[in-house]
């Protein structure tokens, strides 16, 4: 349409140019045809601009121009291995007491034997309401022969080399991203991740009878998606974002936030780098509900820089009304950060974060655990967290780019005179299992360090990391992308290389569509318990002996070696 009225333009005042002014004058019937033709292209401009603006509606209102669809697919295969070391289950302990002691009464109800199992089962049920340091104190006191007798039930766990030779996982995600007015978009994850054979989580999570670590017990409200469990295709995320507020550089962003996967992590998994509603790794890998307000001032000496402030929530506890107000009522939890990022370009991208976690809980919500259904029972205090880090890129470094980051956290527990009866009376960061300790501050750090080179020719690339925590660090990354447990958590030191080769296969679905194998190392060196456990204090693992009680099975060591296909569409 546009190519033929143009044409007829052209031709029209060639036309109307040939004519000698003579003829012109002469022939008034000529002038009237030449007036009438002026009209017609007037007419025909219009006609030419309305066509224009029909198309650009048009376009305006196609899928292309507002809705983008793609996603990933992974299939990954492990192989994991460890060491233990030997202990005493919690859990089997008081499992084969109460066992014993009701075969016993059937056996022969006698008045001791009733006496025995009543006493067990009030012994249990007073615990329970041992909800404060003191109170936990007395208790402790005023049970010492029914502690005493417990000793002889107790379940030694010699130590042991769990392994699982061949682990296979099918991972799928499907993004969507809507621009609903100009300002406006809606950005969209949901995520599937299962193991073959499995509907669930315990072919990852658990070992044995007692599971390795906190983050792996059970799938919850942070991890769903991130940690493998079922064929359902969940909601990973779901946000939408204002921008240019009031015509200035300010956003505001409410919705099941981006707050998994972030730098500098994307080098390892080959992701790209996130945007300015990532957070950094080694302070927080959790699906979290919440809201940012950000602002992007553009100051030339410090490009890309921006600054936002966020809010989520990690618990609900819904109503609570006048009988439930005791000084140990359960609360919402609560996360609030700051995040100031200076400069923000391809060659260095640095961040500097602040978080505080509030009201901590002491189980999240999981169901179908080696422990049963579990639920927060009381709130154990508040844990600050600052950052500080940076990536960088060196183009042609030899035949490729050469990416490298530095990441240092810390953490600061402030815990209250709560405990938690369903862990045996510990605390935030505090006492051990029937060994309560009043409630004291604790610091924690960790670092971590890596590097990744591009080698463009082929597209390969060739990644080292290392990371190391300290006995009280404690960080809020469950959702990592780690199968043994979120190796940014670790009390120790982690080790990890990996190669990425990427498959020369011309894109079609987008610029950014990739199909790549990943091969991988990680080795896991365990200084102390706890890792990813804010409950209870951290043990050498070294001065544990085999009568120590804890809920969980203390590893030496572990390693993963995994492999992954993976297409980006």
């Amino acid at each position: 349409m546009k190519r033929t009225t143009r044409n007829i333009l052209a031709t029209a005042v060639l036309l109307g140019l040939s004519q000698p002014l003579a003829v012109l004058a002469a022939d008034p019937d000529l002038q009237k045809k030449v007036d009438s033709m002026e009209k017609e292209l007037e007419s025909l401009k219009q006609q030419m601009k309305d066509t224009d603006h029909k198309i650009e509606k048009v376009e305006g209102k196609s899928l292309g121009k507002w809705l983008t669809i793609g996603g990933d697919y992974r299939f990954r295969v492990d192989s994991l291995r460890g060491a233990t070391k030997g202990y005493t289950d919690v859990n089997s302990t008081f499992q084969k007491a109460a066992n014993q002691l009701q075969a016993s009464f059937f056996a022969n109800p006698t008045v001791a034997n009733g006496q025995a199992l009543s006493g067990l089962m009030a012994f249990s049920n007073s615990m329970k309401q041992a909800t404060t340091y003191g109170a936990a104190q007395q208790f402790l006191q005023n049970n010492q022969a029914m502690l005493g007798g417990l000793q002889n039930f107790a379940v030694p766990v010699p130590d042991y080399k769990p392994k699982n030779d061949t682990l296979y996982t099918n991972r799928f995600g499907l993004d969507v991203h809507a621009k609903a007015t100009k300002d406006v978009t809606v950005n969209v994850r949901l995520l599937m991740y299962k193991t073959f054979g499995s509907q669930d989580d315990a072919a990852v999570t658990n070992g044995g009878s007692t599971p390795f670590f906190a983050d792996r017990v059970g799938v919850f409200d942070g991890t769903l998606g991130h940690v493998p469990s079922s064929s359902y295709l969940d909601v990973d995320r779901a946000y939408a974002t204002w921008s240019n507020i009031a015509d200035q550089p300010i956003w505001l962003s409410v919705g099941r936030r981006p707050s998994t996967g972030g730098a500098p992590t994307n080098l390892r998994l080959n992701n790209e780098r996130p945007g300015n509603g990532g957070t950094p790794a080694l302070l927080v890998d959790y699906a979290f509900d919440g809201m940012t307000l950000g602002w992007a001032p553009d100051i030339e000496a410090l490009p890309g820089a921006y600054a936002k402030v966020c809010y989520g929530r990690g618990y609900e506890n819904g109503f609570v009304g006048n009988s439930l107000a005791a000084t140990n009522s359960l609360r919402d939890t609560d996360m609030l950060g700051v995040a100031i990022i200076p400069v923000d370009t391809d060659p260095l991208r640095v961040w500097l974060q602040w978080n505080r976690g509030f009201n901590i809980f002491d189980f999240p919500v999981m169901k179908n655990t080696a422990f049963g259904n579990t639920a927060p029972s009381v709130n154990l205090g508040d844990i600050d967290w600052y950052g500080a880090g940076a990536m960088s890129t060196l183009k042609n470094v030899g035949p490729g780019n050469l990416n490298f980051f530095g990441d240092f956290g810390a953490s600061i527990t402030h815990p209250n005179n709560n405990v938690s009866a369903n862990a045996g009376f510990q605390g935030l960061l505090t006492g051990g299992f029937f060994q309560p300790e009043a409630p004291s501050d604790k610091t924690g750090w960790a670092a971590y360090v890596g590097a990744r080179y591009d080698y463009t020719p082929s597209g390969t690339k060739l990644g080292f990391e290392y990371n190391h925590g300290s006995k009280n660090w404690i960080t809020f990354t469950p959702a990592a992308d780690d199968m043994w447990t979120s190796k940014l958590g670790t009390r120790g030191n982690v080790y990890e290389g990996y190669l990425i080769q990427e498959l020369n296969l011309k894109p079609i679905s987008s610029y950014l569509s990739k199909v790549f194998f990943r091969l991988g190392y990680q080795y896991y060196d365990f200084e102390y318990t706890g890792s990813n456990n804010w409950v209870g204090a951290p043990v050498k693992i070294a001065d544990i002996k085999q009568s120590d009680m804890l809920l969980l099975t203390p590893v030496k060591y572990a390693q993963d070696i995994y492999a992954t296909f993976e297409v980006h569409f």
